[in-house]
Formats: C-alpha cells, structure tokens, sequence
C-alpha cells in the first residue's frame, strides 16, 4: 500500500483530478448558464421596474394634468353662473347714462310709435301691426344698444395699446404705478378715459388694482382688458420687470388688433353681399306694396298667402344664420 501511493504516477494522477475539481468548481456558474440567467433575470426586473415607474409617472402628470384642466373648467363654470348680464350692465358696456327704467320708456315708446305709423301710415293689418311693434319694442333698441356696444369697444381697443406704451414709458422714468394710470386717464382719447378714471376712483376707495381691472373688465368684456389684469395680477405677487411684461403685451395687442383689421378687411365683401342678400326681399315687397298695394294684399290676407309669407320668413332666417356663420371669424 506505501508502494502503491508512494508511485509518482498515481500522485500525478491525484493532483489532476484536485486541479480538475477545483477548475471545475469555479468554472461551474459560467459553464451551467446560472450567470446569464441570473442576468437576464435583472434585466428583466429591472426593465419591468423601469416601465413601471416610468408608467406610474405619467400617470401621475396625467392626473395632474387633468385635475388643473378640471379645476379650470370648474371656475370657468362658476363665473358664468356668477356673471349675469343686467340691463344696467349691457348700459354700462354701451356708456349711456341712463337707467333701466328709462331705457324700458323707451322701448315701450318706440314699440307704439312704430306700431302706430304701420298701421296709419303703412295701412297694415292689425297682426302684422302687432309683430312690428314687438320688434320696434323689443328688438330694435337691443339692437341699437349692441351697436353702440361694440362701437366703443372697438374705440377702446384701438387705444389701448397706446395708453399701455404711456405706462410702459412713465414706469421705466421712475413713476408709479398709480401715477402712470392718472396720466393716462388724464389725456387719453374716450371711452378709455372714463373707465381709467373709474379704476382711479375706485382705487381711493380701497379697491386693489387687481380688482379694479376685472371690475373693469366685467364693464368692456374684451379679452384685451384680462390679459392686462392678470399681468399686474402677477407682477404684484411674484414681483418682476413691469415695464418688460407691459411693452410685450403692448406689442401683442397691437398684433391682435392688426389681424382683426386685416379678417375685418378682408370679409368686407362677403359682409357687404351678406347684406345685399338679405335685405333685397323685404325691400322688393316693400317697393311692390307701396306701387300696387292691392297686388300683395292676398300674402297677408288670405290664409295661403299667411303661410307663404311664414315659409318664406323662415327660409330668410335660416339663410341669414348660414351666411352669418360664413362670414363671422373667430381669432
């Protein structure tokens, strides 16, 4: 048995198989494939951990984001809920100094003169007389009121640029805030004026800025007089370059007012044919009542002719929506 292990074969052979072993037993994870399976086992997870974050925070700015417009819309909501539009307000809107009460005088005195003059003057039927004294009382001075309405607003927008470029210059001379408006009130054109003036006013009676400006801004509902407030809104509470954000809003109302005088230019001529359109059948039964009465009589006197003339009302309306859907443009 000494014979046997002292043999330098077999202690070759012993120290072969102990080296073999021990190769084996290191080489073992790279060769059985554990280390690439382990690997592709975190790579897995950590893929799947990756999307799952990466999902999760989507999700969560989609939620905010949801959330922000939800809250939008929920105040937007509230406001016109809160917002009603008086008869004092749409007089405000139009600068007239008058009341409710006298503006309801009015109408009805214009309701009776006109139903009046188609009767005694136009010799119209009692029916007919009755719809154009509800028009004349109810329709037409609204009417006018709208007119005048977007008359001034249309003045005010033209000037406000300019009024903005005076404070722009009064702030960076070294004026404040307030001195700037008064110097606007002072020399600007009307109506801006006025309701600069109103602002200052109600400032001395310890209304905020902020305020004042929606106020006037629920009084000239353009959206012109909104972006004005909430540029002073922010630089009030966060601070900032006044006169910088100012001349940049000065320079985007002027574009705003420059693309509305180039659409106003160029649907001038759909707006003019709009118009010829609608007003050349009433205008061709008048001419034909006026020259032979006793021709179109039968329209408003015989139960066919009633219900042609209500065809024919009808059709004129839905073609005058049509045509001032086409021609109005919204930017």
């Amino acid at each position: 048995m000494a014979e046997i292990l002292s043999s330098p074969y077999l202690l070759a052979t012993l120290c072969a198989l102990a080296m073999a072993g021990l190769v084996y037993a290191v080489m073992f994870p790279y060769i059985s494939g554990d280390r690439a399976k382990d690997r592709r086992v975190i790579s897995v997870t950590e893929t799947r951990g990756r999307k799952q974050s990466g999902s999760a925070v989507a999700e969560a700015q989609s939620n905010r984001k949801k959330n922000v417009a939800d809250s939008l819309k929920e105040i937007e909501k509230r406001q016109q809920a809160k917002e009603k539009v008086t008869m004092r307000l749409r007089l405000q809107r139009a600068g007239l100094d008058i009341t409710p009460r006298d503006f309801y005088v009015y109408s009805a005195i214009s309701a009776v003169v006109l139903g009046a003059m188609s009767v005694f003057v136009g010799g119209l039927p009692i029916e007919a007389a009755a719809v154009v004294a509800f028009i004349g009382g109810a329709g037409l001075p609204r009417f006018v009121l709208s007119k005048i309405t977007k008359r001034r607003q249309g003045k005010f927008l033209a000037e406000l640029a300019n009024a903005i470029d005076v404070i722009v210059r009064g702030v960076k001379s070294g004026l404040p805030l307030n001195e700037c408006l008064q110097v606007v009130a002072r020399e600007s054109p009307e109506p801006l004026a006025s309701e600069f003036r109103e602002v200052i006013d109600q400032q001395r009676m310890g209304v905020t800025l902020g305020e004042c400006l929606e106020r006037m801004g629920d009084r000239v509902p353009v959206a012109e007089i909104r972006f004005l407030a909430i540029v002073i809104s922010i630089q009030q509470q966060a601070g900032g370059n006044l006169s910088e954000a100012l001349g940049n809003l000065s320079s985007v109302l002027r574009d705003r007012f420059m693309l509305a005088m180039k659409v106003k230019a160029l649907s001038a001529e759909a707006k003019a044919s709009a118009i010829v359109l609608a007003s050349l059948p009433p205008g061709v039964m008048i001419m034909v009542y006026m020259s032979s009465p006793d021709y179109i009589m039968p329209l408003f006197t015989t139960t066919p002719g009633k219900f042609m003339v209500a065809c024919g009302v009808l059709w004129m309306l839905t073609g005058i929506l049509i045509m001032r859907k086409m021609i109005n443009f919204k930017f």
